[in-house]
């Protein structure tokens, strides 16, 4: 069914309002997936807290007119494309998408927008392979306390070693 005008026009402000708004963007082939494989993925996404969106070429190329982005639209011509966006995590979509491509090979990465620059399918993939946010942070948390209950150890081999020697005093005294 055809879209109207108006249609149109709010599908093209809302895909301008998601690029503008978004820290990454993950751009995929998604021919040869069947509607249940696409919802599938848009589940996994939006669990996740992105937005992910077919989206049709002519209307992503107007869209890309009124932003300030600098894309090569171009590279998306003989592709039926749809867009992961993500407003809070730049690794989370690349991440999932790359999963679900493992699982299911007609799913392809195209590209990707990264903090408003455009990057390639080999970059967006290198993405998907770092550890998350919240695996950083319990490494960073790791290597803060590591040293810290050494420490610890160390100073109470101390106090334990003396409690040793006064027991073996009291006993050699009584």
């Amino acid at each position: 069914m055809a879209l109207s005008r108006k249609k149109k026009e709010e599908f093209i402000t809302d895909i301008i309002d998601k690029l503008n708004r978004s820290k990454a963007v993950v751009f995929t082939d998604y021919r040869g997936l069947d509607v249940e494989s696409i919802n599938e993925v848009r589940n996994k996404l939006r669990e996740q807290g992105v937005d992910y969106k077919v989206i049709k070429n002519s209307l992503f190329k107007r869209a890309l007119n009124e932003t300030n982005l600098k894309i090569n639209a171009e590279e998306f011509e003989n592709h039926p494309i749809a867009a992961a966006f993500s407003y809070k995590d730049e690794i989370i979509p690349a991440k999932v998408i790359y999963d679900y491509s493992k699982k299911n090979e007609n799913l392809e990465i195209l590209s990707g927008i990264l903090e408003g620059k455009e990057v390639d399918a080999i970059t967006v993939k290198s993405l998907a392979k770092l550890p998350s946010r919240k695996e950083l942070y319990a490494k960073i948390v790791g290597s803060l306390v590591a040293p810290m209950s050494g420490m610890v150890n160390v100073l109470a081999g101390n106090i334990r070693g003396l409690v040793n020697v006064l027991n073996a005093y009291k006993e050699q005294r009584s």
